[in-house]
């Protein structure tokens, strides 16, 4: 069963997505995050009897509405579920070579895999991280043969199947993180569990990362730009993470270094600069007080 969750959606964009995952799965769910009635009355129109649409009434953030989802998957019997953002768009056999890779797992610890997630602004740069030591880094030569798993640091959200047996071992997705850092936080409980997670060569999904892309001259390829909000939840999660069990020791001074490579970057270069400077420095604040949650 396919979870798809939205907020105040493109509808158009969200038929494109069922389009693309409905012939692939046994039933799709679209739990909404607040959505108005009009934009509630169009998704229903797009699904076209295809799935049905959950209203959860308010914005209860991404990790909330892919819980509720798995839930309501397992209730009605299914065994895997597909996590999707709405912006994404799978290929026509993303679904049965995710499925194949995880029914021909010889260690039965094989727990979720995703695709090759690329965005389209950078195709030069397929959206699967690695653990390099550090951290997670963008992989940067994939193997070629398809149906090969690449053991990965965390597997975006979007285009994610998970075997539910995980989910009864380590629990869902942590709600007190809202939305970012939802999948690497969960990657890495599974990991820690003893749980594989990994990229299945040849599956492929397109997937947009952050709200624009931006041409920096140090960089090697184009920065995602966030919304000020995102700022917040980034900068807060971080360092949440960081401070907490959760993160490998070998990886917190990675992530201290690119958080505040992170912070300076916008507010030296990406207006609204004041916004974003309150937004991040609340953000620190509510991460060393422990107060997580909706902003």
């Amino acid at each position: 069963m396919a979870v798809v969750v939205t907020y105040h959606p493109d509808t158009d964009q969200v038929g494109r997505l069922v389009d693309a995952l409905a012939p692939q799965v046994d039933d799709l769910l679209v739990m909404d995050n607040g959505s108005d009635a009009d934009t509630l009355a169009r998704l229903d129109q797009v699904l076209d009897h295809r799935g049905t649409v959950v209203p959860l009434g308010d914005n209860l953030g991404i990790a909330a509405a892919q819980n509720r989802g798995i839930d309501r998957a397992r209730a009605d019997g299914a065994t895997h579920v597909l996590l999707s953002d709405d912006d994404s768009g799978p290929a026509p056999d993303m679904v049965a070579r995710l499925l194949a890779a995880l029914d021909e797992d010889a260690t039965g610890r094989l727990g979720a895999v995703g695709p090759v997630a690329v965005d389209a602004r950078t195709p030069q740069a397929p959206l699967v991280f690695t653990d390099q030591g550090s951290g997670p880094r963008r992989i940067r030569d994939l193997p070629r043969t398809e149906g090969t798993v690449v053991d990965v640091a965390f597997l975006l959200a979007s285009g994610c199947l998970i075997d539910l047996r995980v989910v009864d071992d380590i629990g869902g997705m942590d709600e007190d993180l809202f939305i970012d850092h939802v999948d690497l936080e969960w990657g890495l409980r599974a990991r820690r569990h003893g749980w594989r997670v990994g990229v299945v060569v040849g599956a492929r999904l397109e997937h947009q990362l952050g709200d624009a892309t931006r041409r920096v001259l140090w960089r090697s390829r184009d920065v995602h730009i966030q919304h000020t909000v995102r700022n917040y939840y980034t900068v807060r999660n971080t360092l949440w993470l960081v401070r907490g069990r959760a993160m490998p020791t070998r990886w917190r001074f990675g992530y201290l270094a690119w958080i505040s490579r992170y912070i300076v970057y916008y507010l030296a270069l990406v207006p609204p600069r004041w916004t974003r400077a309150r937004l991040m420095g609340r953000a620190v604040r509510d991460a060393l007080r422990g107060r997580l949650g909706r902003l």
